[in-house]
């Protein structure tokens, strides 16, 4: 069998000089494009951006007070400033750079979204979304924005949480959004908002068991088809890492302390004494918290991963507020009853770094 004849230059073994040049650096970008994807980084963020309303009121849910003739003045000017702020935070979450996904709540529906992804330098991220209205009276929900360049979105669904109680309001849906990262991963998100600590926390607590039970069963359904999915929940979880909804229900402990192959592993347990994303009467606690499968976590996992110390809370001076006496610091939040003080929000959000 005859070899194929190649012409021009690839059929001489003596090519110029400037040509071997050309090759070498060729080789050279490219060893070089493939060490820095190897590298790249790949940042989770969570923000709960505390009331996120449009001035519209809606009839089919309670957001009157934020309009502008409600309780809290809420006018077009103070939305704009908000959003302003919100932006200037997500921004800075990230050094040189922007999340490749954001999880947030408490915003009221897909359009203040947009607005915010549309926003100072997010704009540059070109953001999609996934979001679906929940049940909640109020009308606050869950989203997840995310960079088409960094993943692909399979598909989503919104898992409702059924509280427990005749008279019980309809809460918040827990958000399972199924991706493809970096064209090779599949990883699950969920966004997460559980029911609040009105009322007190040990009456309000079947309240968050419940929303883990929901979680841990949709949870315990993809482990049993996968053992090694990549599982990332995010959330304000309105629990501690050492209360029962998240320790015990859902079984999400800290680094090391897992007890079955089925644990999930918490992030944000590790961060403790004076630290947290939510201060309560001067004392800083983590209710916003960032857990992911041990798949994620366990030494010699490819694609996706992060190392057990990898979550951090976005924390610089301009966000807070600090006390003239006390000199005691804390989010420096939009609302206080219906004073406006024109802040941020009352959480501060948190981060997880992921390699690809």
């Amino acid at each position: 069998m005859k070899k194929p004849q190649l012409s021009g230059l690839f059929r001489s073994n003596k090519l110029p000089m400037k040509y071997h040049f050309s090759m070498v650096l060729v080789t050279l970008m490219l060893v070089t494009s493939l060490q820095v994807f190897a590298q790249q980084g790949f940042n989770v963020t969570f923000y709960n951006v505390e009331n996120l309303f449009d001035t519209t009121d809606d009839p089919e849910v309670r957001d009157e007070e934020f309009t502008p003739e409600g309780d809290k003045k809420w006018t077009e000017e103070r939305y704009t400033i908000k959003l302003d702020k919100l932006s200037r935070v997500l921004s800075a979450s990230v050094e040189d750079g922007l999340p490749e996904v954001i999880g947030l709540c408490e915003v009221e529906n897909r359009g203040v979204v947009e607005d915010l992804m549309k926003t100072g330098k997010l704009k540059k991220g070109k953001y999609s979304i996934v979001h679906q209205d929940s049940p909640d009276g109020r009308g606050i929900d869950v989203a997840l924005a995310y960079r088409k360049k960094a993943l692909k979105v399979i598909d989503f669904k919104a898992h409702t949480v059924d509280l427990p109680g005749e008279n019980a309001r309809p809460t918040r849906d827990i958000l399972h959004v199924r991706t493809i990262v970096a064209k090779k991963d599949t990883v699950h998100f969920f966004i997460n908002h559980w029911p609040s600590r009105y009322g007190g926390e040990e009456k309000s607590r079947p309240k968050r068991i419940q929303a883990a039970e929901v979680l841990r069963e949709v949870v315990d359904e993809l482990l049993e088809k996968q053992p090694r999915a990549k599982l990332v929940i995010m959330g304000d979880f309105n629990d501690y890492p050492d209360n029962v909804s998240i320790q015990e229900t859902l079984d999400a402990q800290e680094a090391g302390k897992t007890s079955k192959p089925t644990s999930l592993v918490n992030l944000a347990a590790s961060i403790k004494g004076e630290q947290g994303s939510y201060n309560y009467r001067g004392n800083w606690g983590m209710l916003d918290q960032i857990i992911v499968s041990q798949s994620l976590v366990s030494e010699g996992s490819s694609g996706m991963r992060c190392t057990s110390g990898s979550l951090r809370i976005v924390k610089e001076e301009w966000m807070l507020y600090t006390d003239p006496k006390s000199g005691a610091q804390k989010p420096n939040r939009t609302y206080g009853g219906n004073n406006y003080y024109g802040g941020f929000s009352d959480h501060l959000p948190v981060v997880v770094d992921f390699k690809l």
